[in-house]
């Protein structure tokens, strides 16, 4: 099958499925052949090599690693927080509140991180809790290091599955957003064996996205999947400038989430929501 029909396919899949995604049509950078090779920082030198896939050992070097993250389908700026309104798929409705905070970790693998915040709650209930770590390297790739997750039920701490840090117990690394997004690039975004072994793949650089927070256009569409549940399916965009504003469940489980606002906080927030425990308040809403 071809790229182009494949792209037709899943832009005719899309709207069936309701999703308030307008194409704007093949453009030439969508009908280029994906890079099949990244620039990296591997043990010191620049090495070129394909973006990481499934379990394959990558050695960062981290002082090509930074937590001034830019890149600009994603920018991480220290006080960005982005809104979310999750309708999963039981017809629940949650709040997602992501907070970059102003405090940095250093990973196992010695990657200094920034650290991101990821709260969910329903009617007011903290139903789950986490830090996220991400750094960008010398080309501008964002990278994922792991996360420090915990689910609650009635202010309980109920399961951490799901954390993982790079360098321990052989978690790897992996790609959240590449330096330069083409369509058909394929990547890992994680890799814990067992655990956590997610994937994501560009699908367009040219789509429209309609969410509450806005209008956005030239944004990036992509296909996420997970190796150890593959009857699992969401698509996402990002838009430039902003960052995530729309992801749509649409196979095992899931459901709609989109931005609804997105700001800056106080630096107190910000410093709040990476030094108080999970599960203790930090948002001032």
């Amino acid at each position: 099958m071809s790229d182009l029909h494949q792209t037709r396919r899943t832009i005719v899949v899309l709207v069936v499925l309701g999703l308030v995604i307008v194409s704007c049509g093949p453009s030439p950078a969508d009908e280029r052949a994906a890079p099949e090779t990244s620039t990296t920082i591997v043990s010191g030198v620049t090495s070129v090599y394909g973006l990481p896939q499934g379990g394959e050992p990558v050695d960062l070097e981290p002082a090509e690693f930074t937590v001034a993250i830019d890149n600009p389908y994603w920018p991480m700026d220290p006080g960005s927080q982005w809104v979310y309104r999750e309708v999963d798929e039981e017809g629940s409705t949650l709040e997602v509140v992501v907070t970059v905070t102003t405090e940095t970790k250093e990973i196992a693998n010695g990657v200094m991180a920034r650290v991101v915040r990821d709260t969910v709650t329903q009617d007011g209930e903290l139903l789950e809790d986490t830090f996220d770590w991400y750094a960008q390297d010398s080309a501008g790739a964002i990278w994922y290091l792991g996360e420090d997750t915990a689910e609650f039920e009635d202010g309980e701490i109920t399961s951490t599955a799901g954390s993982f840090e790079a360098g321990v117990d052989g978690a790897l690394p992996g790609i959240i957003m590449p330096a330069e997004p083409a369509a058909g690039m394929r990547y890992r975004q994680e890799y814990h064996e067992g655990e956590a072994e997610d994937n994501g793949e560009i699908l367009s650089i040219q789509e429209q996205a309609e969410a509450p927070a806005g209008h956005y256009e030239d944004a990036i569409l992509t296909k996420d999947t997970i190796t150890i549940e593959p009857d699992v399916l969401e698509y996402k965009l990002y838009a430039r400038g902003v960052g995530p504003v729309l992801v749509f469940g649409v196979s095992g489980g899931g459901g709609r989430e989109e931005l609804i606002e997105f700001h800056q906080v106080d630096e107190s927030i910000a410093r709040a929501a990476g030094t108080a425990p999970l599960g203790e308040p930090y948002l001032d809403r």
